[in-house]
């Protein structure tokens, strides 16, 4: 069996802390184990931190990182966010020795060090690495209904020359887990265009307007759901489209899966064990 050290980040544990239990369920069935990281932080965020303190941004990532080095473990993520800061942090860490110095400086101040012998994985990665055969052995529900619009978000491919995760331009990750599940990945014109969540507090009327483009490319494709890993595109399609409606005078209301909830459905969960409850945006329709 094999074990990850679950890096739960911010969001997820405040917030969405029914996309923890789901996917810890959902591993758990394909014979993946996670253990909790004891006493992590922020990862810390990929932009706002990194932009504002470079130094502080790595250290911080260091020190979480330190914690499954202590466990002897890879980290799993399940947030493209802290998957794009923990890797990059880990990958400058592990390759310019005078930052590692610097950087284990800091470190030292509190009995922790730096030593680059863990790497970092997203849990899509983690699902593919299951791979197809393995899925469909597993399969208990047809989804073949699913007309799924994929949302792969801006930090689970970018940059590319860290994550190494899919072609940034192109990926195929997410239609690929939902082929292997039998529902239908759907090609959209606006596919690689960021939700627009990163600006919500700074400009909210953009925010929305950013979403409503996207979910207009989606109802044009004619799919009927939306998937997603990333805890953030989750909460802005799940909660924004409210927002969209009521400010354009819309009706959108596509039901929107974490990508494990997606395989939790597939596998045979119910949707009361999936959390579907706590969604924002009804599920029935699919």
């Amino acid at each position: 069996m094999r074990e990850y050290a679950l890096f739960l980040g911010c969001l997820i544990p405040a917030r969405l802390p029914n996309l923890e239990a789901v996917s810890i369920k959902v591993l758990e069935k394909f014979g993946i184990r996670t253990k909790h990281m004891i006493g992590t932080s922020c990862c810390p965020d990929p932009i706002v931190m990194k932009s504002l303190d470079y130094k502080a941004w790595l250290a911080i990532a260091a020190r979480n990182l330190s914690i499954a080095e202590e466990m002897k473990l890879d980290i799993l993520t399940l947030c493209s966010g802290c998957f794009s800061t923990l890797s990059k942090a880990n990958k400058v860490l592990k390759e310019n020795a005078k930052l590692k110095d610097e950087i284990g400086s800091f470190l030292s101040e509190i009995n922790r060090g730096f030593l680059g012998t863990i790497n970092v994985r997203q849990v899509a990665e983690v699902i593919r690495d299951i791979g197809p055969e393995a899925i469909k052995q597993r399969l208990q529900r047809t989804l073949e209904q699913w007309r799924v619009a994929t949302q792969h978000g801006c930090h689970l491919v970018r940059p590319s020359d860290v994550l190494h995760v899919d072609d940034p331009n192109r990926p195929t990750i997410l239609d690929e887990i939902v082929n292997w599940v039998g529902a239908k990945p759907i090609n959209y014109l606006l596919k690689m265009l960021c939700c627009g969540v990163g600006i919500k507090a700074i400009d909210p009327e953009t925010n929305l307007m950013m979403l409503r483009e996207k979910l207009e490319s989606i109802r044009e494709a004619e799919a009927n759901c939306i998937v997603t890993p990333c805890p953030f595109c989750f909460i802005q399609f799940d909660m924004g489209q409210r927002g969209v409606n009521r400010k354009f005078n819309e009706s959108y209301a596509f039901p929107v899966f974490y990508i494990t909830e997606l395989l939790g459905l597939a596998v045979g969960l119910s949707p009361k064990e999936i959390g579907l409850q706590f969604h924002t945006t009804p599920v029935k329709e699919v």
